[in-house]
């Protein structure tokens, strides 16, 4: 890994939308515990961040490009206070490839933290992962 004084720490308002997520995600999850599909729990948690009065987007496309030209189209899951990425599965075990997908859409839209968040687990706070974009996601 590379120097961690490279990385570019989100500032506080993010910081605290990530954690006001995070609660509401643990609610969710408190509620309907692991074992239904992804969109149960997008919808669930659209519902606690509402009643929090949490400004998110659901399924925000964003532009791909590639040298200067798009060529596609991606599409985050949330879009928290248009400055959190919030990327959700209902899967049995994270995999480098979900975390890559943040770091992407991380690049995409020049955002600098993504929460990738599980709810196939049994305890919730096993299935979150803070994913911070940083020179050392380059590669």
């Amino acid at each position: 890994m590379g120097d961690k004084s490279l990385r570019t720490e989100p500032n506080a308002k993010t910081d605290a939308l990530a954690h006001a997520v995070i609660g509401g995600a643990i609610e969710v999850h408190r509620a309907l515990g692991p074992g239904f599909l992804e969109e149960i729990y997008a919808r669930a948690l659209a519902v606690e961040l509402r009643s929090r009065g949490i400004a998110f987007e659901p399924e925000k496309s964003i532009r791909v490009n590639y040298k200067g030209q798009v060529v596609g189209e991606g599409k985050l899951d949330l879009l928290v206070g248009a400055c959190l990425i919030v990327e959700l599965k209902a899967v049995q075990t994270l995999a480098p490839i979900h975390t890559a997908q943040v770091i992407a859409y991380l690049k995409a839209t020049g955002l600098t933290l993504g929460l990738l968040i599980n709810f196939n687990v049994v305890r919730l706070r096993d299935g979150i992962r803070r994913i911070v974009l940083s020179p050392d996601n380059d590669a």
